[in-house]
C-alpha cells in the first residue's frame, strides 16, 4: 500500500522529534557550559594561610558570587615553576565545605610529599557539582573558571586527578565522565554513585536540605546525564577508585559496640557503590574498589581511603 505524501512527511517529523528526545546517558551531549559568563570571572584576592597554603577568592559570574579556593603547594614549588600535576579535592554536602579538607591538618600531612598542586574549591553546601537548570553554575565554576584562573598561577601542567567524599565523590566521577580527557584518575570515598537507586527517597532528602531537584537536574528522566552509574561507560581509560563501608560501626568509630546503631546513610551509599561497580563491569571499565565492611559515613574513613587511593591518583 502506498502512503500519501502528506502522511509520510508527518511520520518523518514524528520520528525526528521522538529520536531527538530519547538520547541516552551514553550518547546525549552535555549541556553547554556558561562560557560567556565564565570568561569574565576574575581573581579578587590571594592570601597566604600558612607557608604552603594559599586562599584565593574568585568573583564567579557562573555561581553569582565570591567563591573561595584553597591551594596547597608542593614542597619544591616556587614562583615561575611549571609542569606540576594537579589534584582537585571536592567536598561533601550539607555543612562545612571545602575547608573540611583542611581543618584537621590531615590533608596537608598526607599530601606533603606529593609532587602536585592540590586545589580545593568551594562547591556550595548543596551545589551537587552541576550547572543548575535554575540556579548556580557550579560545573562551569569548577571546570572553566577555576582552571583558567588558578592553574596558570601555580604552574599546572596537563595531568590532573580528582577525588572527593560523599557529594564530592559524586562530583569527582561525574566531572571525569562529563569532561573526557581532563582527568586521568578519579577517586570517590563514600560517594553518591547512583542517584537513581531510590528517586523518591533522594528527592525527599534534597527537599529536606532546601533543594528542588527540578531546579537542579530537571525531571528524573534527565538524571542519567548526571548519574555516575549511568555514566560509567564514559570513564574508560580513567583510573578509578571507589570505597565505602556498610554503615555498621567499625574500627574507626569511637566507642563502637557490636550491634550498635546502623548509619543508614552509609548503608544506602554502599548499595549505590555496588550498583556503580556492576555498571562499570558491564561497560568494561576497571574500578579499584575498597568495600571495607564495617564503617560509617564519617571523616576518619574518608581520610583512610584518601591515603589508600593516593598511589592510584598520583602514581
Amino acid at each position: 500500500m502506498q502512503l500519501p505524501v502528506k502522511k509520510i512527511l508527518t511520520w518523518l517529523v514524528l520520528v525526528v522529534m521522538v529520536t531527538g528526545c530519547q538520547g541516552t546517558a551514553e550518547s546525549a551531549a552535555p549541556p553547554p557550559v556558561r562560557s560567556t559568563a565564565a570568561a569574565s570571572a576574575k581573581l579578587v584576592s590571594q592570601e597566604a594561610v600558612d607557608g604552603r597554603t594559599d586562599k584565593l577568592v574568585i568573583d564567579s559570574p557562573a555561581t553569582g558570587g565570591l567563591r573561595s579556593v584553597w591551594v596547597l603547594k608542593p614542597a619544591g614549588w616556587k614562583p615561575g615553576s611549571t609542569g606540576w600535576r594537579v589534584l582537585y579535592l571536592l567536598h561533601g554536602c550539607c555543612a562545612g565545605g571545602a575547608w573540611d579538607w583542611l581543618r584537621t591538618g590531615e590533608t596537608a600531612r598526607l599530601t606533603a610529599r606529593l609532587d602536585a598542586v592540590v586545589i580545593v574549591p568551594e562547591g556550595g553546601s548543596m551545589g551537587w557539582y552541576a550547572d543548575w537548570r535554575d540556579g548556580p553554575g557550579w560545573e562551569t565554576f569548577h571546570m572553566t573558571e577555576v582552571p583558567r584562573l588558578v592553574e596558570p598561577r601555580y604552574g599546572a601542567g596537563t595531568r590532573r586527578a580528582v577525588a572527593g567524599f560523599s557529594m564530592g565523590g559524586y562530583g569527582a566521577f561525574v566531572y571525569a565522565a562529563r569532561h573526557p580527557g581532563v582527568f586521568e584518575a578519579a577517586a570517590s570515598f563514600s560517594g553518591v554513585l547512583d542517584i537513581r537507586d531510590d528517586v523518591p527517597g533522594y528527592r525527599s532528602f534534597m527537599a529536606d536540605n532546601g533543594v528542588d531537584t527540578e531546579d537542579l537536574w530537571g525531571d528524573p528522566s534527565a538524571w542519567p546525564e548526571h548519574n555516575p552509574a549511568d555514566l560509567a561507560g564514559r570513564l574508560k581509560g580513567v583510573r578509578l577508585y571507589a570505597s565505602s563501608g556498610d554503615g555498621e560501626p567499625g574500627p574507626l568509630d569511637p566507642g563502637r559496640q557490636s550491634g550498635g546503631t546502623t548509619d543508614h546513610t552509609e548503608a544506602a551509599i554502599m548499595r549505590q557503590n555496588l550498583n556503580f561497580a556492576r555498571a562499570a563491569e558491564k561497560a568494561g571499565v576497571k574500578v579499584t574498589t575498597d568495600f571495607y565492611g564495617n564503617g560509617t559515613h564519617t571523616w576518619p574513613y574518608w581520610m583512610r581511603s584518601f591515603e589508600r587511593a593516593l598511589p592510584l591518583l598520583l602514581p
